[in-house]
């Protein structure tokens, strides 16, 4: 082939690049062209984003919900917290029980005129400690307190707590009962001029009679009759009050 004819045949075929005829577009150009090649690039963009977002988010919560050194849980997601010290035991706040009073405005003022009767005391301690009405004797389940002068005398709440019974009884005489904290109740009887009623909440050394006579131990005159009961069993109040 002369020079003439291979300028002629070079003219006329079509350039290429890399061996790739320049008319031709290429499979690239061919896929980019399709009208549902962009959206569906853009959805699965958008998948990728989202996973690695959703990854991220679950490995910043489980690190901040579990830090078992600190002993902390935090809900990240509702922003409240719970705290709780791990490995330490809780330590009970037992409040401290309230010491008994005298039950009378002035003790220095006051004697023991009839003793409990304690079941382990001598025979001379259960000869003082018994009462007498006609002829049959009662151990005393309380303590009898009185002036020295027979006048009557303030009576006061020995603790805090809740008038659970006012009464009047035909042979003790009128009578009011404070239920306490701790198994504990207090009873007053041969009252006069009674201040309470029953449900009444009251603090120790609120006034809440005065002292009067009864028909049971009519021979002590103007006095009070002071009863304690533990778990419903009468006790020595001696045991419980201060000394003057």
């Amino acid at each position: 082939m002369n020079e003439q004819n291979k300028k002629t045949v070079q003219e006329e075929t079509p350039k290429t690049t890399q061996g790739v005829p320049a008319s031709q577009p290429s499979s690239w150009k061919r896929a980019m062209s399709k009208r549902w090649v962009f959206p569906a690039a853009y959805i699965a963009a958008a998948g990728i984003i989202l996973t690695l977002v959703w990854v991220y988010q679950g490995t910043g919560e489980k690190t901040l919900n579990s830090d078992p050194a600190s002993g902390v849980v935090e809900t990240g997601a509702s922003g409240t917290e719970e705290a709780a010290v791990g490995g330490e035991e809780s330590v009970e706040v037992v409040a401290q029980s309230e010491s008994f009073a005298w039950p009378v405005a002035s003790p220095s003022e006051i004697s023991v005129v009839k003793p409990f009767y304690e079941n382990e005391g001598s025979t001379e301690e259960h000869e003082a400690a018994m009462v007498q009405y006609n002829d049959t004797f009662i151990p005393n389940t309380g303590v009898d307190l009185a002036r020295g002068d027979n006048k009557s005398f303030e009576v006061k709440a020995a603790l805090g707590g809740k008038v659970t019974r006012v009464e009047q009884n035909p042979l003790t005489g009128q009578v009011v009962e404070i239920t306490h904290s701790d198994n504990l109740k207090t009873v007053y009887q041969s009252l006069s001029d009674v201040k309470v009623k029953q449900d009444d909440e009251v603090k120790q050394g609120d006034a809440i009679a005065s002292a009067g006579v009864n028909e049971l131990e009519k021979t002590l005159g103007n006095h009070l009759h002071f009863e304690v009961y533990e778990d419903g069993q009468p006790v020595n109040p001696q045991g419980y009050l201060p000394e003057k």
